[in-house]
């Protein structure tokens, strides 16, 4: 079973190999199909709380749904007039459908018609009391609200009851919300087919694995139990032997193993409120507070140290986990450990995940890590909003935190993220659905927009942040350019169409190399680049999590730089020496502009020819003796052609280098390579390269010169570096890279050659021909 909540089976990482544990893409690079783990399995069934719900719940799961007589079912009818208005309200939603007509199979990506339609609008939330087009207000509403004082009715856990009232209603006259009910039906069809989880433990992430798929599975049950109200199946579970070994079960040396299963109690405990028995109420209780929320208020430095100075998806996964399960007893609770836990989360979370967006929206970790975080923190907030009527600041503290969903965006290319640094492991609970959250808090509707047409959006989180009343298209008057100047991140991305799957896509980075908490490269310089429907210049992505010394430290002299994924020679970007980048570079963003375009209402879009695009940075920082390194990135030809621009100047050994999938032909001169992938052409030429400048080509492997690492690399079968090796010279130099996509009906004439211009004078218009 493959992460998140995309269809069951899918293909390899085009980019990276070796372990799939431990090189889970985003989705966008097609997410990884379940390990066949080899490592020794404990053969033991999950707690007796699982099997429950596996009882309670899938009996309504696999019987007929058109029995169903669901709490939140319409009554026997009214022919009022508002009635009637409703009725077709939601049929000309259904008429016109989902905007995405399908998804890719190898990047997952969503696949839009090329035309226009009367929908295709600015993205807008309408306002109505419709109850067939919009959710009722909550009856809710505390005056002075108090993390400690809970509503009364249960759910109050992301899905109070109310929202679950007027689910049915809804998913009837919105096609999204219909399609999503139904993958989660069938998810929790495919799951129950499935063996128990089988505890685990790693060494690495711990049971994190175990606990987000249990997290998966009971929101998928909880779900289906709630829509089907089939009471048919409860009690179902004998028990079985114990999840893990006491004291510590859920492994609080890796607190978000920890914090996971803890969710995981919580959602069960709350969304199944009602069909537990007391005994069972109190045998949850007691599992929640002694594994879970008493190791979050138990002094422990080695288990807790990411209460502190932690701005990533730690601080946030981990405060959220232990949040939602301190809500979920509260009132239950006669050990005052639940209002101690939030008299520690909430402040703690305000003061450290609030912190992990920078303030141009980007994550401080890595474009992968920002799933787990802001899910985490969406978790949190929303937990915290439904169960006691205020987020207590979590999403406002940081006035910036509003902009993540614009890096999110830009970050996801035509096929894949510009997923620089570690993935992360395997997602399983984890999705983007913080988006449709954040876009409805922060009347960002482009946010919804844009997740509502991705693969994973289809799970139970979405069927209550989504606001139904949100219209438009996300890209209408999107713009297709942006620049990220925080000076810990610092990267832009640039693009020719937001609909377009052959779209031509480039990001690339500078920012500084430490401070990303232990999950970055030293990768300054580094780029991806998308056209014609596949990624020809891609990462590596994560190592092994389990390589001695993997996270150690990010010093210049870390074991992690050892190992091939993570050391320069392993980013596409300039390698000086064979050596290894500063990790105390400050690199600088010299320039940058954009002719300003934006793409309308159609997904089709016709550029213009002086359309264009560029960023310019220093990265010398992050080279040693004096030299110095400036990289530039253009887009040329109405967004047709990339120039990628090099001013080095070394009295040491230069590589070009950049990682492909393709077969890759280099032609006499070798000046000229031809790459070939997925049917496609790209030509990347040099322009007046320096003497001695040549083409060459690698396996993607360390050098035989290089430190061993404590561990062997990482296999990367099917990847080639295409290298430009420059000799040794006192310099300076410039190489001009020209990438030229082979596009359908265009011809060798119909290319540019651009001119040589000096990076410190690039304009908008300084390579008009």
């Amino acid at each position: 079973m493959s992460a998140g909540y995309n269809t069951v089976g899918s293909n390899p990482s085009p980019y990276g190999a070796g372990d799939p544990y431990y090189n889970e893409s985003s989705g966008y690079i097609t997410p990884h199909p379940v390990k066949k783990r080899t490592s020794n399995w404990i053969k033991i069934g999950v707690p007796v709380l699982i099997l429950v719900i596996i009882g309670a719940v899938l009996g309504g799961v696999l019987g007929s749904r058109a029995s169903k007589t669901n709490e939140g079912s319409e009554g026997s009818g009214s022919s009022s007039k508002s009635e009637a208005a409703a009725s077709s309200a939601a049929s000309v939603k259904l008429e016109i459908g989902r905007f995405a007509t399908s998804t890719n199979s190898e990047f997952m990506m969503p696949v839009y018609p090329s035309t226009a339609s009367p929908a295709f609008t600015s993205p807008t939330f309408t306002s109505t009391t419709n109850d067939a087009l919009a959710w009722p207000a909550d009856p809710f509403k505390p005056q002075k609200p108090e993390a400690t004082t809970t509503r009364t009715d249960r759910p109050r856990l992301i899905a109070p009851a109310y929202k679950w009232q007027a689910l049915p209603k809804l998913i009837k006259g919105d096609p999204y919300l219909k399609g999503w009910n139904d993958t989660i039906f069938g998810n929790a069809s495919e799951y129950y087919t499935l063996p128990p989880v089988k505890y685990n433990l790693d060494g690495g992430n711990g049971i994190l694995d175990n606990a987000r798929e249990i997290k998966m599975r009971i929101k998928a049950f909880a779900y289906v139990y709630h829509m089907t109200n089939d009471t048919k199946w409860n009690a179902a579970g004998n028990g079985t032997s114990s999840f893990g070994s006491d004291p510590d079960r859920w492994n609080s040396g890796h607190f978000l193993d920890t914090a996971e299963m803890t969710a995981a109690f919580a959602i069960a405990y709350d969304w199944l409120y009602s069909q537990w028995s007391e005994d069972q109420k109190s045998k949850i209780r007691f599992t929640l507070i002694k594994y879970g929320l008493h190791f979050g208020v138990t002094p422990n430095p080695s288990a807790l140290w990411w209460q502190t100075n932690t701005t990533g998806n730690w601080n946030c996964v981990c405060n959220g986990g232990l949040t939602l399960g301190a809500l979920a007893i509260l009132g239950d609770d006669d050990s005052g450990i639940a209002e101690q836990v939030l008299g520690q989360t909430i402040p703690n979370a305000l003061d450290n995940c609030a912190f992990a967006v920078s303030n141009d929206g980007t994550w401080s970790e890595t474009a992968n890590y920002w799933y787990f975080g802001t899910t985490g923190h969406a978790e949190m907030s929303s937990a915290l909003l439904t169960a006691t009527g205020s987020h207590y600041g979590l999403l406002d503290k940081n006035p910036d935190f509003s902009k993540t969903g614009d890096f999110h965006m830009y970050v996801s290319g035509s096929t894949s993220l510009f997923n620089y640094g570690d993935h992360g492991p395997n997602k399983f609970s984890t999705t983007a659905n913080s988006m449709l959250f954040y876009g409805d808090h922060y009347n960002e509707p482009q946010y919804m927009l844009f997740q509502r047409e991705q693969y994973d959006a289809a799970e139970p989180w979405s069927m209550f942040w989504y606001n139904p009343t949100v219209s438009g298209a996300f890209w209408d008057g999107a713009q297709l350019d942006q620049f990220f100047d925080n000076g810990l991140d610092q990267w832009a991305s640039m693009r020719s169409s937001w609909t377009d799957s052959n779209a031509l896509y480039v990001a690339v980075k500078a920012g500084k190399l430490q401070g990303h908490q232990t999950h970055n490269d030293l990768d300054a310089g580094d780029f991806v680049l998308d056209a014609l429907g596949t990624r020809w210049a891609g990462e590596l992505g994560s190592g092994d999590y389990l390589s001695p010394n993997y996270f150690s430290n990010d010093t210049q002299n870390s074991d992690r730089w050892l190992y091939y994924r993570k050391m320069t020679e392993g980013q596409n970007t300039i390698l000086i020496n064979q050596a290894n980048q500063n990790v105390a570079a400050a690199p600088v963003v010299v320039t940058h502009d954009t002719s300003g375009t934006s793409q309308g209402s159609s997904t089709v879009l016709d550029i213009p020819k002086d359309s264009t695009a560029y960023w310019v940075t220093d990265i010398s920082s992050a080279y040693f003796n004096g030299d110095t390194v400036k990289r530039g990135v253009r887009l040329l030809n109405g967004r047709k052609q990339v120039l990628i621009q090099d001013e080095i100047q070394t009295s040491s050994s230069v590589q070009w280098r950049m990682h492909t999938n393709a077969t890759v032909t280099i032609d006499s001169s070798g000046t000229s390579a031809t790459l070939a992938l997925d049917g496609q052409t790209l030509i990347i030429q040099m322009i007046d390269p320096p003497s001695g400048a040549a083409f060459t080509t690698s396996e993607a492997v360390r050098f035989s010169s290089d430190p061993i690492p404590p561990a062997p690399d990482q296999p990367n079968p099917g990847v080639t570096v295409l290298m430009i090796s420059v000799p040794v010279t006192a310099g300076p130099y410039t190489l001009q890279t020209l990438f030229n996509p082979q596009w359908s009906g265009m011809s060798a004439s119909d290319f540019v050659k651009p001119p040589k211009v000096s990076l410190d004078q690039w304009s908008l218009t300084s390579h008009n021909n």
